[in-house]
């Protein structure tokens, strides 16, 4: 039977699937009994040709077994990812009593990785530790790998530092797993350490710092690994040039990205997407496109994914048109059928504020996932329609649909916008159930819906029970301290920001100079500004203009705040105007207060408030012959100030109030309890400002 076994040896390596099954057939009818090594071979051939179905036959036909036969079928059920029936036979073979090798636990330990069943990994590893088996190599990586999957990054590194001698394979795992799971710091110390001791530096290796770099955005440390990538000669793998081109465009050097694909001769797809997902990401999307037309010309076939990321760059208004376009090209290519692409199309409707094009599109899928209600949902939370967009998270619960982070945030996003604390509160706790609370995205709309609710006590306990904290969770809790007036607690934020080295940025110094506002800080508001600049170069937006005017016009420095509007090399805005003008009603800055409200009406001639405080300006300086002139232009224009509304919470139901609605409220005459309040702030001394006493629309309209 040598000969038999020699030729099955020989088929099942160089896959040749009719010889080797042929070569059976002639076995079968020789009629001569086959001894375990025969069989033991006909099985390894069959999982070789990953023919895994026969091999397990051939097994089963089997009067004798051995451990390389459990084991080769182990393996070959593992390679074949049925990790399920590998852990299946791995625990018959146990129980039949056979001593599993070094090759059958590796087997066994990658089943366990594959599918990141922790439990039945530990209690394999156990196994091995009792068997008496050696750690081999091979054995400590499989087991690092399998922690790495299963997120048990502890467990990876006792595994790690147990090994006498890891070689490339157990620094490349290690670093892997920590780059897995946004550990990019300690990934990025663990390359830095396999370089000292002198390990030499592979594909994998390079692609998983890489991957750290891109989500440190150290553009320094990801230069010098281009370097070392160079020196190896790695540059023209097609994961770490995609590594490379992340680490650029994450760092907003998308001229570097770029120039990455430019030396690579025959670039990736792969490559050319996340290029394009780079200059997505960075709000560049004239650029994205015009990428996207030279990768059509150039003659590679886009893919699912590169329309997936395309479809991100005509995200807005001003680029519908291209959105209509790429849709044809996707329906004409034969893409329409993918579920990731008829996403990006649902997601980009969604977010041009088209509903009736992002339904019309939901309903003529054939498949859905979360993803798919998550960008439906998202797009009526975005357009204001918080009632159908919680008609529509009813529907998705009661079809079966199990939320995940990303619609958690949404519907947190709805119980900030209402502000509805007591659905926030219940949300929480359906968060609490999966664990989800941990991650830094569901948390950071945590922080956002408690503060928005006023309730920062509880949205500071969040921030503190994060584990991982990113910039948008700093910048949320900052910002919610800023607006409610707790400007102490926000610049200790910023301090604690300073201490743990997290890079503000300019949402960042938005609440810093808002805090101030808030409290008065005129010195440490104006020193703020300047570190913006001097120190994190960071370039003064709009927002941080109507700041430091509403911080100057707040302290009575409303003749500075003008000087401040005037140095700007931007044109102002409604709003920096604004905020001049609401400092000049406080002090009495009536000559400032006129200009502010002309250049509010200069940009909007419709905005009613500002002709109405504008009358108010002209009766307090006594101009009297300037008010008929603007109650003609409201007459003419039918302006009529929007109703003030107001909305509060009870019993899980959202009850509004303005002054055109009835007084009236299950029997209760609000007029008598608003009568009844007002007494209260009289018997309090409250004293009414009436410096600028604003006429109403009905004195307005005369």
């Amino acid at each position: 039977m040598s000969p038999f076994s020699r030729l099955l040896r020989i088929f099942g390596d160089t896959r040749s699937i009719s010889k080797g099954r042929a070569l059976h057939a002639k076995i079968i009818i020789s009629g001569v009994p086959r001894d375990i090594y025969t069989n033991n071979h006909l099985l390894a051939m069959y999982v070789k040709l990953g023919r895994i179905f026969d091999a397990r036959k051939v097994f089963d036909e089997m009067h004798e077994r051995n451990v390389i036969s459990w084991t080769a079928l182990i393996s070959g059920y593992s390679q074949a990812g049925m990790a399920e029936k590998a852990l299946e036979c791995f625990s018959l073979m146990v129980n039949d009593g056979m001593e599993p090798n070094y090759y059958t636990f590796v087997s066994a330990v990658s089943a366990c990785a594959s599918i990141g069943y922790d439990r039945a990994g530990k209690e394999v590893h156990g196994k091995i530790y009792r068997s008496g088996v050696d750690f081999s190599t091979p054995v400590s990586n499989s087991l690092i790998n399998m922690y790495g999957k299963c997120g048990l990054l502890k467990s990876a590194h006792l595994v790690f530092d147990s090994m006498l001698e890891p070689n490339l394979i157990s620094w490349t795992s290690i670093l892997s797993c920590y780059s897995q799971w946004g550990e990019n710091l300690k990934s990025s110390k663990i390359f830095v350490q396999s370089i000292r001791v002198g390990v030499r530096t592979n594909e994998f290796a390079c692609a998983s710092v890489l991957s750290a770099c891109a989500g440190l955005e150290d553009l320094k440390f990801g230069m010098q690994i281009h370097c070392l990538v160079v020196k190896c000669g790695h540059e023209f793998d097609k994961f770490v040039e995609t590594g490379l081109i992340n680490v650029y465009a994450n760092c907003r050097d998308l001229s570097s990205a770029c120039q990455v694909v430019l030396e690579v001769n025959q670039s990736t797809l792969a490559a050319w997407n996340s290029l394009i997902g780079g200059y997505v990401q960075q709000g560049k999307r004239r650029e994205a496109i015009d990428i996207f037309l030279k990768l059509h010309s150039s003659g590679i076939k886009p893919s699912e994914r590169t329309f997936s990321s395309i479809l991100g760059a005509g995200g807005n208004a001003e680029n519908i048109e291209v959105g209509n376009q790429l849709h044809s090209l996707i329906i004409k290519m034969g893409y329409n059928s993918f579920l990731i692409v008829r996403n990006a199309v649902l997601d980009f409707y969604s977010k041009c504020g088209l509903l009736q094009e992002s339904l019309r599109t939901f309903e003529n899928m054939d498949e859905r996932d979360i993803v798919s209600w998550n960008s439906l949902i998202s797009g009526y939370v975005g357009s204001g329609q918080l009632e159908d967009a919680i008609n529509l998270l009813k529907d998705m619960l009661f079809q079966g649909y199990k939320p995940n982070i990303y619609t958690y945030s949404i519907i947190l996003s709805v119980c900030s916008d209402f502000p509805a604390i007591e659905w926030g509160k219940q949300t929480h706790c359906c968060i609490i159930k999966p664990a989800f609370d941990s991650n830094v995205v569901v948390g950071s709309a945590l922080i956002d819906m408690y503060a928005k609710c006023g309730v920062l006590n509880a949205a500071r306990k969040v921030f503190d029970s994060l584990t991982s904290k990113n910039l948008v969770s700093w910048n949320t809790i900052l910002t919610g301290y800023a607006q409610h007036g707790f400007a102490i607690e926000a610049l200790d934020i910023y301090s604690m920001m300073q201490r743990g080295d997290v890079k503000p940025n300019d949402v960042t110094f938005i609440g810093l100079l808002s805090a101030c506002a808030h409290a008065g800080l005129l010195k440490e508001g104006l020193s703020y500004y300047d570190s913006m600049i001097r120190d994190h170069g960071i370039v003064p937006r709009l927002e941080h203009l109507a700041s430091i005017v509403n911080l100057l016009a707040r302290k009575g420095e409303t003749r500075r705040a003008y000087e401040f509007i005037r140095s700007f090399p931007m044109e102002p805005s409604k709003v920096v105007w604004r905020c001049l003008l609401s400092g000049c009603k406080i002090h009495k800055d009536l000559v400032l207060g006129r200009l502010a409200a002309e250049k509010i009406l200069s940009i909007d001639p419709e905005d009613a408030s500002a002709h109405i405080m504008l009358s108010n300006i002209y009766a307090e300086a006594k101009m009297w012959d300037e008010i008929p002139l603007l109650r003609k232009i409201m007459k003419e224009k039918a302006m009529k100030k929007d109703t003030g509304c107001s909305w509060t919470e009870l019993k899980n139901k959202m009850y509004s109030f303005s002054a055109s609605q009835s007084t009236q409220y299950e029997g209760v005459d609000l007029i008598e309890v608003l009568n009844q309040l007002t007494i209260h702030l009289f018997d309090a001394e409250y004293l009414p400002d009436n410096s600028f006493n604003f006429h109403s629309e009905k004195e307005l309209s005369l």
